[in-house]
């Protein structure tokens, strides 16, 4: 147990270093965009001088690093910064963003993560059948293409054609759950394609694997249908890949949204951030890269520490 925990340690603190990297290149990243940020946010006609005492008032004039270790120890206090565009307190406008962001990725979640894993199963219990060879295609065919077609494609079909969903998804912070799944039924479908793949393959892929096994060979031995061997032999085994790529794939659907949420005007993090990048709000831009970046790192050491607790050579070392 205590080569387990020092593992545990040992990947939690290459998270740590790991974001303390993410978090510089960041900043860099942000520093490197084209154009003035004083000069965007006064405009055109600004005077030399004008633009000389604002940037000076957003401290622009310090040198990068002494900005980067600022900024580095506001956040590590919670403080994230102000937005040059409003005024408004970072934190607040990446939180409401933040919120909605983790409703969809929840909502497509509850719909992909589980049809993957079913699809997953039945496709390794009836291998090279129809239905395996159907399932392979399909998914397949829908991770072959791009977010923004497919969001395009769903638009077309059941927006336009069908008029049976929005094809923007407005929501407000007073809009109950049910008109909230109705509004963001579109993007959750459009996730749901482009990452059930992923799941479902790997599922596929464990659980076949696991099938040539000689205690799976003793199990058919002994008269156990197909699916009970799946179900009670072959799953609880291949439960370490299965879990890795199922805690990836939830962090692609909190990270990777902001196509799909440009595509559907969803009020996401995603949206936000791309709005101010074309507005030059240096600190917001910063804060929704950094809670990505958290984010997309935190649920990936889940992964891993998940993965070596589900493994049973770990949990039971040979003496």
């Amino acid at each position: 147990m205590s080569n387990l925990g020092t593992m545990v340690a040992q990947r939690i603190a290459f998270a740590i270093v790991t974001l303390f990297i993410v978090s510089l290149f960041i900043y860099l990243g942000v520093e490197l965009l084209p154009g003035d940020a004083a000069e965007v946010i006064l405009g055109k006609t600004a005077t030399p001088e004008t633009v000389a005492i604002f940037r000076r008032e957003l401290g622009l004039d310090l040198p990068l690093h002494t900005r980067y270790i600022e900024w580095v120890s506001n956040v590590m206090q919670g403080d994230l910064g102000t937005s040059l565009s409003n005024s408004m307190e970072v934190s607040h406008q990446v939180g409401i963003r933040l919120f909605n962001t983790i409703f969809l990725a929840s909502f497509a979640a509850v719909i992909s993560m589980p049809l993957a894993l079913a699809l997953g199963i039945l496709s390794a219990l009836y291998r090279n059948t129809v239905f395996d060879r159907t399932v392979n295609l399909t998914t397949l065919t829908t991770i072959s293409f791009p977010d923004f077609f497919v969001a395009y494609m769903l638009i077309l079909f059941f927006a336009i054609d069908l008029n049976i969903f929005p094809s923007v998804s407005m929501i407000h912070p007073n809009t109950d759950f049910f008109d909230r799944l109705y509004r963001t039924m579109l993007p959750a479908i459009t996730l749901t394609l482009v990452t059930v793949a992923h799941t479902m393959r790997m599922t596929r892929a464990a659980i076949i694997n696991l099938l040539a096994s000689p205690y799976i060979e003793m199990a058919r031995l002994k008269g156990l249908s197909p699916a009970r061997i799946v179900m009670k032999h072959a799953l609880p085994n291949a439960m370490a890949p299965i879990i890795t790529v199922v805690v990836i794939n939830l962090a692609y659907l909190v990270v990777g949204v902001v196509v799909v949420e440009v595509v559907f005007v969803y009020p996401g993090l995603g949206q936000l951030l791309v709005e101010s990048v074309g507005k030059r709000d240096i600190p917001v831009v910063q804060g929704a890269a950094l809670i990505f970046a958290v984010t997309y790192i935190s649920l990936n050491l889940l992964a891993d520490i998940l993965s070596i607790v589900s493994n049973p050579l770990l949990l039971h070392p040979r003496r």
